[in-house]
């Protein structure tokens, strides 16, 4: 019970966040989409595979001029709040792994890419522009919806993140039993 409290005490604090932020938020009755999709390098990244984690879901394509700036942001991101539960996650808009594997390497990218190339995902997603950014927090809800850049590094994102990963992750039952 206390729990509970503490999340739905934390709302106020991100609805303000998601203000400053310039993002969406959802009904949290809302569930993202399962997915499942491979990286670059061929291993398969189902969206399941994080769950219990904050989750970045970034659609983008290497051909975006505004999504390169927020590129190396999520890395950091990746890099800083990874051991404590963040999984930053680029999906991939219908382009090739050769040209995907490039870009990754010129912007030293480790955070899995997925590779999008019918649309599948960018679609069960409802992405109409690129980037497109969904937050996920621990116990499997959408928090957040961002379409076109924003500062990811920044105060209110990272005051966000951090807010996110306070909540505690649920049981993995309790997260299927959600869907």
């Amino acid at each position: 019970m206390t729990v509970l409290n503490a999340a739905a005490a934390e709302r106020p604090a991100i609805a303000k966040l998601l203000k400053a932020l310039n993002a969406s938020g959802y009904p949290s009755a809302m569930q993202p989409p399962e997915f499942s999709g491979a990286t670059v390098d061929g291993q398969r990244v189902p969206l399941d595979s994080v769950q219990g984690k904050v989750v970045i879901l970034n659609f983008w394509a290497t051909w975006c001029l505004e999504c390169r700036p927020e590129m190396p942001m999520f890395e950091r991101l990746h890099r800083e709040f990874g051991a404590q539960g963040l999984s930053v996650i680029g999906i991939n808009a219908r382009e090739g792994a050769a040209a995907v594997r490039l870009y990754a390497k010129e912007l030293g990218l480790t955070f899995p890419l997925i590779l999008d190339p019918r649309g599948t995902i960018n679609t069960a997603y409802g992405v109409i522009g690129l980037p497109t950014t969904f937050l996920i927090g621990r116990d499997g809800r959408p928090v957040a919806l961002a379409v076109g850049p924003r500062e990811w590094n920044g105060k209110p994102a990272r005051a966000l993140i951090q807010v996110l990963l306070a909540e505690p992750a649920p049981l993995k039952e309790t997260r299927s039993m959600a869907r």
